[in-house]
């Protein structure tokens, strides 16, 4: 590090005022913050110390991601394999996944990060370090097999309409990912859901199985509910599914890391997954019991196994600029995002997955909710004087 330390000193007056290379300090200052802890602090009026800053933070948070991203990897291998009918050994199906996952993070990375650079450059403003944690989270919220090109363009909406056009992080009022994810199933249906799985990698003298089907357990589950996947098979992600969200215990995982840090907030995650909870046993006491099949007699804690619920519940609700602020919104704000999962599941054909659409509903009246937090407060505390 102390070789890196000179090398950036060395060249560091080209990018300062009056340097050859002024203009693209922005782009130097965040390579020097991104490898040392910036060597100013705040010299007048009241502010905490704190060593955790944003960037600490975002890199906590790729932690978090990273038991998501490997099983992703891995699955993404196991599928194909087991697609075929072919066995293979752990380190291959892993490998055959990592180099089908990779691009998709390059691309979202290379031109997010991009675009951010871009922006930066042209109102000569730092750059913001929310792209780490947004550049891993567009590639995991796709399924494999979406084209390299919609990666790109994800990232460029993500950064441009999801950020910069509010003013940048922190200035968001929707999690920019998940707008990004929201952008392309409305644009591009047909490559973000039903039969996700079916554009498979030819494998010489093997033809695709019989029994396999590209279609995932929430598309089975919208038309025959008893056909969908065992609870331990959803639970360990052994289905169809976008990159990240298939495995509900490498979620937990993350979810683990988010909490014992602080970074995430416990209150949102358990107030999520309660809510699906309370809406799923409620449909099943409402359930028509002529048919049988129908989609409201499904237990209800299998709406925390299907889909992307953990994955949204764990990293997407729990957006510190897009989530309820007060500590008594953010029971209400991941209450009413785990019901509303459930009822647009259950009752909109059309779009089984209901987690994303929950999460970008609630970011809109997340400020409504911390305000009647604050002034039912308010009204307390005038009561109690």
């Amino acid at each position: 590090m102390k070789v890196a330390r000179r090398l950036l000193d060395s060249v560091k007056p080209h990018f300062n005022k009056g340097g050859r290379f002024e203009k693209f300090h922005p782009a130097f200052d965040a390579l020097e913050t991104f490898l040392f802890v910036p060597g100013h602090t705040t010299a007048d009026g009241v502010h905490v110390r704190d060593a955790m800053d944003l960037k600490r933070t975002m890199f906590t948070v790729i932690i978090a991601l990273i038991p998501t991203l490997l099983f992703g990897m891995w699955n993404v291998g196991y599928q194909h394999y087991r697609a075929f009918g072919m066995e293979a050994t752990l380190i291959d199906t892993f490998l055959f996944g990592f180099w089908k996952v990779l691009p998709i993070v390059v691309v979202s990375y290379a031109v997010g990060l991009g675009v951010e650079f871009l922006f930066a450059i042209i109102r000569n403003h730092q750059i913001s370090e929310g792209y780490l944690v947004t550049g891993l989270l567009i590639p995991l919220t796709m399924p494999v097999t979406v084209p390299l090109w919609m990666v790109g363009l994800a990232a460029v909406f993500c950064t441009v309409m999801g950020k910069e056009v509010f003013g940048g992080t922190g200035m968001n009022f929707m999690n920019p990912a998940l707008l990004a994810r929201a952008f392309l199933f409305f644009a591009f249906p047909a490559y973000l859901s039903g039969d996700i799985w079916t554009d498979l990698s030819p494998e010489p003298g093997h033809a695709v199985v019989d029994a396999w089907s590209g279609a995932t357990n929430l598309v089975t589950f919208d038309t025959n509910y008893p056909a969908i996947a065992s609870a331990s098979d959803l639970f360990w992600g052994f289905e169809q599914g976008s990159i990240g969200e298939t495995s509900v215990f490498a979620c937990l995982l993350g979810a683990l890391i988010l909490i014992v840090t602080g970074v995430g907030s416990g209150k949102i995650m358990v107030s999520c997954f309660v809510g699906t909870l309370l809406m799923g046993l409620l449909l099943n006491v409402l359930a028509p019991a002529d048919i049988p099949n129908h989609p409201m007699h499904m237990p209800a804690y299998y709406h925390w196994l299907l889909g992307g619920f953990a994955f949204g519940a764990v990293y997407m609700a729990t957006d510190p600029v897009s989530a309820a602020q007060t500590e008594g919104g953010k029971w209400v704000y991941g209450l009413l995002i785990g019901m509303f999962t459930v009822l647009l599941r259950v009752f909109n054909p059309a779009y089984p997955e209901g987690v994303m659409l929950s999460i970008l509903l609630m970011n809109v009246f997340a400020p409504l909710i911390d305000y009647i937090v604050v002034e039912q407060h308010i009204k307390n505390r005038i009561r109690r004087a």
